[in-house]
């Protein structure tokens, strides 16, 4: 017997599902046929559906606040720090190696030592 690949259910599905399990129009098992999922897992979605509902109508459950932090200039930042990091990086690979130090680049292409 194969195994069915893994899905990924919207949240509006689970909340579609959850919603018609708290109707109780239906049984769980008929719930299950009709939205080809097993059992458990609309009873899952029903439970948290149910945990949740309550924080709809409480203090702050209009909508979700913004982020403390501002993404776009934390990429800028991100952004700033890595073109100040390229040409170091460049300054290190083709310097001269220091008094006492090795050579860490092969001389020439054959060179594996």
């Amino acid at each position: 017997m194969s195994r069915r690949p893994r899905r990924n259910h919207t949240l509006g599905f689970k909340a579609k599902v959850a919603l018609a399990a708290i109707k109780c129009d239906r049984t769980i098992t008929q719930l299950a046929e009709h939205f080809d999922v097993h059992p458990n897992q609309i009873t899952t979605w029903k439970a948290q559906l149910e945990r949740a509902a309550s924080g709809v109508f409480g203090p702050g459950g209009a909508a979700p606040a913004e982020p403390a932090v501002d993404v776009k200039s934390l990429h800028a930042k991100i952004g700033e720090l890595t073109q100040r990091m390229i040409p170091k990086k460049r300054q290190h690979l083709f310097s001269a190696p220091r008094a006492g130090e090795q050579s860490r680049r092969p001389l020439h292409a054959d060179a594996n030592c």
